[in-house]
């Protein structure tokens, strides 16, 4: 299974969005599946304060794990990673791609009995994952 489809299938088993993309590439760059979900485990639905996209979060942990190098910082890539999925999704913004803010209950209950996760958080979690993988070739 290519690891585009293997982070989805992480997010649509229950992981959040940034837990699907960061623990689906950590192992190759040296940090376990268990200790990347329980990293990423506080950065999913926009972190719940109105923040970046959680898939978003997971890639730049692991630009983070994969191109710094001591007190060098990888923020060409992240600046890369993040054009590219604004080309494509308009926003890294959460509440913004979703549509509703899930912070709230309403929110939340919207996100939820709509099926904007699957509607729209796997395929924003695909997008994260094939940016990655353009770019981890390079």
């Amino acid at each position: 299974m290519s690891k585009v489809k293997r982070a989805v299938k992480c997010f649509e088993d229950g992981y959040n969005c940034s837990q699907a993309i960061f623990s689906t590439y950590s192992q190759d760059l040296g940090v376990s599946s268990e200790q990347a979900i329980k990293i990423a485990s506080g950065f999913g639905g926009g972190m719940r304060i109105d923040g970046t996209c959680g898939a978003v979060t997971g890639a730049f942990m692991v630009l983070g794990l994969k191109f710094a190098k001591g007190k060098d910082k990888p923020y060409d890539k992240i600046i890369k990673f993040a054009e590219t999925f604004r080309r494509k999704n308009k926003s890294t913004n959460c509440q913004a791609l979703i549509g509703c803010d899930i912070r709230t209950k309403q929110g939340m209950d919207k996100a939820a009995n709509e099926g904007l996760f699957r509607s729209i958080c796997s395929p924003l979690v695909k997008d994260s994952a094939e940016i990655l993988e353009e770019m981890l070739a390079d």
